[in-house]
């Protein structure tokens, strides 16, 4: 019991504090090559936006678009309507899309599918609808396709909040440092829906119920392409207000996640270099099991009770952290936020067994 007990705690701690302490230090060994300048002259780009009833905010995202620093020329916006009840697609139209496809609800991404069937871009960039993309966002995602090894290019995406309870941007600034390491060493592992691109011969029609955040990364890994994070480029998006509602956005991801994880190769170590594979291990495997290793770390340190004050100082410990989590407030928002989304991961497994996972999606609530 005393194994199981550090076993499980040393392990939470790994995969939160001591995997990126890791990947710094491997970071700081090794010694980085210049990134090849970009040579020939510019490619012709195609922004794809998947939308569905996003009429009070698809002009903008296409006045954003058409605002970038890139030639207008070289740049092709597409906006795919996955079977939007609104003026989704009149909207897009009258704002100056290239190309507006008023398709039939099947999912996010089937609706990306059949943009780039459509799309005329050697590099294919995605973006969400209610994001909103810096004036060089685009140009500075190209760069690292200077390098013919670079299939997929994820941005950093900067959530706000207008006074919520969320703490989804302490989060989200944590996980951005660990993508930034990852990088540099051996590749990400995940990326983010509101700017990322690929090459046009390194896309990959995935599982419709899986998406290309979590699926694209890995998979290019195993078929021979990097998949890098560049934080120079830039977007924004509302996050969503409250702890709560972050939650059960979580919870919904993580139905996805599981699918991927346990049924989409994941876990199949075929094609990882060794840094990957570790990444894969630490910051994704590691961190969605981190809800069982608290329930397994709680129920082994009750049992070690009256074998030193040493337990006694953890069980206290844990139960500090669910009652602050409990309140809540304050500075205690933290905690209530940690709890809650690691919470997530476990319940989203228990839906996706339930249930099975949806190929649609609905917009996360306040995200407009």
């Amino acid at each position: 019991m005393t194994a199981v007990f550090w076993a499980s705690t040393g392990l939470i701690i790994y995969t939160h504090a001591g995997y990126p302490a890791l990947l710094w230090l491997l970071a700081r060994l090794k010694r980085h090559s210049p990134r090849p300048a970009a040579r020939g002259p510019q490619p012709r780009v195609s922004a794809i936006i998947a939308a569905y009833d996003e009429e009070p905010v698809i002009a903008r995202k296409i006045r954003n678009a058409l605002a970038l620093d890139y030639p207008r020329e070289l740049l092709e916006i597409i906006v795919a309507s996955d079977g939007s009840s609104d003026r989704t697609v009149a909207e897009a139209e009258a704002a100056g899309a290239d190309l507006v496809l008023d398709r039939p609800r099947a999912g996010k991404v089937r609706t990306q599918d059949a943009a780039v069937e459509r799309a005329s871009g050697e590099i294919l960039f995605f973006t969400d609808a209610n994001s909103t993309l810096a004036p060089d966002a685009l140009r500075r995602l190209l760069a690292p396709f200077a390098d013919p090894r670079v299939g997929y290019v994820c941005g950093q995406v900067r959530f706000t909040n207008d006074g919520g309870t969320n703490q989804e941007g302490a989060y989200w600034r944590y996980e951005m440092k660990v993508r930034e390491l990852e990088s540099a060493l051996g590749g990400i592992t995940a990326g983010n829906g509101a700017i990322y691109a690929t090459r046009r011969e390194a896309y990959m029609v995935v599982d419709e119920r899986m998406g290309h955040d979590l699926s694209f990364p890995f998979n290019m890994v195993k078929r021979g392409w990097r998949a890098l994070y560049e934080p120079t480029a830039r977007a924004e998006e509302k996050m969503v207000p409250t702890t709560e509602g972050e939650f059960r956005r979580k919870r919904r991801m993580m139905s996805h996640t599981w699918l991927i994880v346990l049924r989409g190769g994941m876990l199949s170590p075929r094609g990882y270099p060794p840094l990957y594979a570790l990444a894969v291990g630490s910051h994704r495997v590691l961190r969605y099991l981190t809800p069982f290793l608290h329930v397994i770390a709680l129920a082994a340190n009750v049992a070690l009770l009256g074998n030193g004050w040493v337990y006694t100082a953890t069980l206290v410990a844990q139960l500090a952290l669910l009652a602050a989590a409990l309140v809540g407030a304050g500075p205690l928002r933290i905690a209530r936020y940690y709890v809650l989304v690691t919470a997530s991961s476990a319940l989203g497994l228990l839906d996706y067994l339930r249930t099975g996972t949806p190929a649609g999606w609905e917009k996360a609530e306040g995200t407009r």
